[in-house]
């Protein structure tokens, strides 16, 4: 069982920055993908941003070029740098990291992102 650690959320005031980290219990050298979702109150989870094995990555409509997810292999960690927050961007942000490609997704437990004035 993968653990997932998220830290990095807070209070930003509109047009701030944020960087969320997420560390795995086990490498991430080979794995499938990992990836933020975020969700905010009475809405569906909805991804943010992934990252394969293969270092291809892919982002929500909302957040490109906003957003950039990267990840350190030697750290077992994936970043999400978020740029020129806005209220809308505020939800709870999860990492999710999938082993393999038909594999079962695991979660963190979350941190809070508050984009507001």
């Amino acid at each position: 069982q993968v653990q997932l650690v998220e830290s990095g959320g807070g209070l930003v005031q509109p047009g701030g920055s944020l960087r969320l980290s997420c560390v795995a219990s086990e490498s991430i050298f080979n794995i499938y993908a990992m990836g933020w979702y975020r969700q905010a109150p009475g809405k569906q989870r909805e991804l943010v941003a992934g990252v394969t094995g293969g270092g291809s990555t892919n982002y929500g409509d909302s957040v490109k070029g906003r957003f950039t997810i990267s990840r350190d292999n030697a750290k077992n960690t994936v970043y999400l740098q978020m740029n020129s927050l806005q209220p809308e961007d505020t939800a709870i942000y999860y990492c999710c990291l999938r082993r393999t490609v038909l594999g079962k997704n695991y979660w963190g437990q979350g941190t809070q992102v508050t984009v507001s004035s």
